[in-house]
């Protein structure tokens, strides 16, 4: 039996949270294409009959400018310094650059088992993966290189035959079912921001966030359940944008987040109301910061 750690750590918008619900075959993790949509670690859990294999996906890595990014590049170089094995994705759509350079540096200070993953190769040239693969196979900084697609699991059944060869023996950490060590309520606050971030303008994936405020389950085994939650936001303008003329941008959200807080709760029905609450500065505030569940390192 072959168990064992393993970080998806990139600069944003990588496709980390992708490959890490393709890898452990259900939605662990919420995706959009905004930067920075991640901002916790996220366990999610892979058991197949002889091994275990446990992905912690992280925040992209960035300039933090404010606490609540402080506290998110805190928890990339954590889980480095904890895991077995380190997989750093990039997008082989985009040049190499200054943060491309920073994340290479990471990966030569790791001393651990590294792989590179040269992501999104189903957006480029086949003709341009070879030359990628041997600018990286120059930094000396990987053990292993292999181009895939987080996308369509192009190549992710080779990242996983060579993720276990660095994976020490062992028993089982989690039980087989087990796929998230996430609760209920901190996966219903990211559904919500998800579609946030899918319908929002440009300007408010940085700013906005979800505290579940209310999760009354009292009558789950009649298939239903009331949850109320803010969706909390910097400055007054930003709320007009999320409520929306006549409350219409809220509703769709409401909408959107429901019928997939259904599936995740299994349940029948689900009561959802959502607000929308200015508090300035919230990005800094270590007191909200602790209540939406960043770690405090």
């Amino acid at each position: 039996m072959k168990s064992g750690f393993v970080a998806l750590i990139g600069r944003p918008n990588v496709g980390k949270s992708t490959l890490l619900n393709r890898l452990v075959g259900t939605k662990v993790s919420i995706v959009s294409d905004k930067p920075q949509t991640t901002r916790n670690r996220i366990l999610g859990v892979r058991t197949d009959p002889e091994s275990q294999i446990i992905f912690l996906d992280t925040p992209g890595i960035h300039r933090p400018g404010y606490r609540l990014n402080e506290r998110m590049m805190d928890d990339v170089y954590e889980v480095i310094s904890e895991v077995d094995v380190v997989v750093h994705l990039v997008d082989a759509s985009e040049k190499f650059g200054k943060g491309e350079s920073f994340v290479l540096d990471m990966m030569k200070a790791a001393e651990k088992p590294t792989i590179l993953l040269l992501n999104k190769i189903d957006l480029i040239n086949k003709g341009k993966v070879l030359p990628l693969i041997e600018f990286y196979n120059e930094t000396e900084a990987y053990d292993e290189i292999i181009p895939v697609s987080a996308l369509n699991g192009s190549n992710t059944d080779r990242l996983l035959d060579v993720i276990l060869t660095y994976l020490p023996d062992g028993d089982m950490l989690y039980p087989d079912d087990y796929l998230t060590d996430r609760h209920e309520r901190f996966m219903v606050a990211e559904l919500i921001r998800e579609k946030v971030l899918a319908k929002a303008r440009q300007e408010l994936p940085y700013s906005t966030a979800v505290q579940v405020e209310e999760f009354d389950e009292s009558q789950r085994e009649d298939g239903f359940v009331r949850i109320t939650a803010s969706i909390i936001v910097d400055r007054p303008g930003q709320k007009k944008i999320v409520v929306g003329k006549g409350g219409q941008f809220i509703k769709e959200i409401g909408i959107a987040a429901r019928k997939e807080i259904e599936e995740l709760l299994d349940v029948r029905k689900i009561y959802l109301a959502l607000n929308v609450k200015v508090v300035e500065g919230w990005r800094d505030r270590e007191y909200l910061l602790d209540d939406l569940g960043f770690n405090r390192n």
